[in-house]
């Protein structure tokens, strides 16, 4: 059985560390970069699965690496990893093509499920207090 291949995008150290050791039991973490440009260059010659996106870092934020990936047709799901408890954010990252929305503060719980509805095709967010103004 081929195990999922993943992108993960985040600029910080602790965080990419944290989220690379959570993922390792279930997924093929096949690049682990600390910017967008290198995000966009490693999903695009890779060719993964998934592409775990962070929204805040350099050189090109998430949200523009999902919004250059889909309009390059780029098949890989998007799940972003995100600070942001934004439904204005969350709208921008479902309308650049992102199935998955996880709070830092959640992605213990949150990322592989977020992840593995993505796979499916599915939506996931982790809950946050303004989430019901979601369009």
């Amino acid at each position: 059985m081929t195990r999922t291949r993943v992108v993960v995008a985040e600029d910080l150290p602790p965080v990419l560390t944290t989220v690379v050791a959570l993922l390792r039991e279930s997924f093929d973490v096949v690049d682990s970069v600390t910017d967008g440009r290198a995000a966009l260059a490693a999903t695009l010659k890779l060719e993964p699965d998934l592409v775990v996106l962070d929204i805040s870092m350099p050189l090109m934020s998430g949200i523009e690496v999902a919004q250059e990936l889909k309009k390059l047709g780029n098949k890989a799901k998007i799940v972003f990893l995100t600070v942001h408890e934004d439904t204005d954010i969350l709208n921008t990252c479902h309308a650049a093509g992102g199935l998955g929305y996880v709070v830092k503060l959640f992605m213990e719980t949150d990322l592989i499920p977020a992840m593995n509805e993505a796979l499916a095709g599915h939506m996931f967010t982790s809950n946050f207090p303004s989430q019901q103004d979601v369009v």
